[in-house]
């Protein structure tokens, strides 16, 4: 069956039609909710919580993304709303009024492997963190990030900036300066 025809049936409610699209997407979106989360439980309650949203707004959808790229947003924003909620306090900096030149250049020693750059990346601090992995592990651009985040543009480019320069020195420093 053709992935429109299904989201279709959902459209009309068709339980069936819905278990098969959730079959069809657990697995991925439980991976990218435990990229954020980091806990298989509260991945699992967020991978509920955005396959119940999705249901309840698939009349939201309209084909201009596939199904997937609509839920995996939807994932996401859970997954965002779920740590804000478990923070007591939350503190943020004005990063509007700096201005930071682009860097695009994200090479790094061909000695390091991607868990060891998954693992650094875990050791950055939540506001560079989310940034970098949506940027890098997740394909946004900076206009979709700073949406997804609610930052302005501005803003999300100096936390990728920042977030890529403590990633590159958490690299050096486990490595012994083999990084670039």
């Amino acid at each position: 069956m053709f992935q429109i025809d299904l989201v279709e049936r959902c459209k009309a409610n068709d339980r069936k039609a819905q278990l098969k699209l959730y079959r069809q997407y657990c697995e991925g979106m439980f991976c990218v909710a435990m990229r954020f989360l980091k806990d298989p439980d509260d991945a699992e309650d967020v991978l509920q919580e955005s396959f119940i949203k999705a249901f309840q707004k698939i009349d939201q959808f309209k084909g201009e993304v596939t199904f997937g790229a609509w839920l995996k947003r939807i994932v996401i924003n859970k997954s965002l709303d779920f740590i804000k909620a478990k923070k007591v306090r939350h503190v943020q900096l004005n990063e509007n009024l700096l201005h930071i030149a682009e860097d695009e250049d994200w090479s790094v020693s061909d000695e390091i492997s991607v868990a060891e750059v998954s693992e650094a990346m875990s050791g950055l601090p939540e506001k560079y963190r989310y940034v970098v992995q949506l940027y890098l592990v997740e394909g946004y651009d900076h206009g979709e990030i700073s949406q997804i985040l609610d930052l302005t543009e501005t803003t999300c480019r100096t936390r990728l900036l920042r977030g890529k320069g403590q990633l590159k020195e958490l690299l050096k420093a486990k490595r012994y300066g083999t990084g670039s």
